[in-house]
């Protein structure tokens, strides 16, 4: 069984976020990036199935910049056997990310596609449930246990109530939450075998899929700051700063 997981390159997560002056987006002008955290949970989960011999291959697949390669390798490094990098400059939303990754399930053919829930940097959490869409798939959304067997998959998730049990018919869509697992420390031999495997590349325009942006961000800036709290004298002084300062009650 052929496993597709896609990884994002990211600001680092151990990185204080500025925004940049003119309010137009993030700067990342010498910023460690890294993979994201919840894709690096899915290339473990996917590893941890091939070892249980559940799965054959493992396909990590990024789009965007030529540095996402180093992501892709680290991917590798942790257990995928290739990699596919949709390069590009353009400015990629969900929706767009959702269709290249389509067109690449096309001519992959895998029976399940392992993504994070949701990338650290714009917080959509929309393209796994898209790629459910476009193909048809069934999914299974925040995933906290993974079991592969006899043409099934059978997914436990967080809901609001407790835990949910799913069992889906392959192919499908999984993305991860942080309590499925904890990814491996990548050590250098691995890093070594991975600039050795295999790693192809395409352009959006080889796989037929416009990525012009359909959202434009109007405006970034940085939450308020807190102020500093204060001490009240007794429990009225409290209630009246909660009703007429705060105004929450």
């Amino acid at each position: 069984m052929k496993v597709l997981v896609p990884v994002k390159r990211v600001v680092d997560y151990n990185v204080k976020v500025r925004v940049k002056s003119d309010g137009t987006g993030v700067d990342i002008a010498n910023v460690k990036m890294s993979m994201n955290p919840f894709d690096e949970i899915a290339v473990e989960e996917a590893t941890r199935l091939k070892e249980k011999g559940a799965v054959t291959e493992v396909i990590a697949v990024s789009c965007g910049v030529t540095q996402c390669q180093e992501t892709l390798r680290t991917a590798m490094a942790i257990g995928a056997d290739r990699a596919i990098l949709v390069d590009t400059t353009e400015e990629l939303q969900p929706l767009a990310v959702a269709k290249l990754l389509k067109a690449l399930v096309d001519k992959e053919q895998p029976q399940l596609v392992i993504l994070g829930k949701q990338a650290i940097d714009d917080d959509c959490n929309q393209t796994g449930q898209m790629l459910a869409a476009l193909l048809g798939w069934p999914q299974a959304t925040f995933a906290s246990k993974v079991e592969v067997a006899d043409g099934k998959v059978t997914v436990s998730r967080e809901v609001d109530g407790g835990s949910e049990t799913l069992s889906l018919t392959l192919p499908a869509i999984i993305t991860t939450d942080l309590r499925l697992n904890e990814p491996r420390y990548v050590t250098l031999p691995n890093i070594m075998k991975a600039k050795k495997k295999q790693m192809d590349t395409y352009k959006p325009e080889e796989l037929g899929v416009d990525v012009t942006p359909r959202l434009k961000t109007l405006k970034v800036s940085e939450p308020p700051k807190r102020s500093a709290g204060v001490k009240v004298a007794d429990v009225a002084a409290l209630v009246d700063k909660l009703k007429n300062e705060a105004k929450v009650i």
